[in-house]
């Protein structure tokens, strides 16, 4: 999947003013990292360019039924602000009938929201425009329409599409190889891989 800015840069160096925004790749990176915290939904690959970013995305459907009602609920509040009824059950209150019935309702609509993409990008899209527009002191509509995102329906469409995520920097020019390519997924693991290999058994 895919995401574009409208005329503005949220990274890189904005040719016409001779800005440089490159350190917001990393307000990218963290937030990704901090929604695949909170929601099922696992961060298979990507790659944060200048006006845009790539995204592979895996939602884990199996561990968001196996969260308990406590758990989706922290899980849930870590974003958003839950309501007073929530607040008054985990501090142990006796709730009526109707009121667990609500307590129960909210816990599953807000277990079926941690598994949709949609409201995975509007936590990472709303967050960085709002911390793009503050630092930019200026207001209104910051990404270019919608993301565009694609289905992938087997294993060779998944490699097929990290590959591409992975490599983009590469293909537009801006990096030689993967492991100088900054804020990829594919430069994390090669560091994680490197920093668990022994020295003894490196290959180089």
């Amino acid at each position: 999947m895919g995401q574009a800015l409208r005329r503005a840069f949220l990274c890189g160096k904005d040719e016409f003013s001779g800005q440089s925004y490159e350190y917001r790749k990393q307000w990218v990176v963290d937030k990704l990292a901090e929604l695949a915290d909170v929601f099922s939904i696992d961060v298979c690959a990507y790659a944060v360019m200048s006006n845009h970013y790539h995204l592979v995305l895996r939602i884990n459907q199996s561990q968001a039924l196996a969260w308990s009602d406590d758990e989706v609920i922290e899980h849930w509040s870590t974003l958003f602000k839950a309501p007073l009824l929530i607040g008054r059950m985990r501090k142990g209150e006796r709730l009526g009938k109707a009121e667990k019935k609500l307590v129960a309702e909210l816990v599953q609509e807000w277990r079926s929201r941690l598994t949709d993409l949609g409201w995975f990008m509007r936590c990472l899209n709303e967050s960085l425009a709002r911390q793009a527009n503050a630092e930019d002191n200026c207001t209104g509509r910051f990404w270019e329409g919608r993301y565009k995102s694609q289905a992938l329906l087997d294993e060779q469409a998944l490699l097929t599409c990290m590959s591409y995520a992975d490599l983009n920097p590469i293909r537009a020019g801006i990096n030689l190889t993967p492991e100088t390519s900054d804020y990829t997924s594919i430069q994390v693991r090669i560091r994680t891989h490197q920093a668990s290999t022994p020295r003894d058994q490196d290959p180089s």
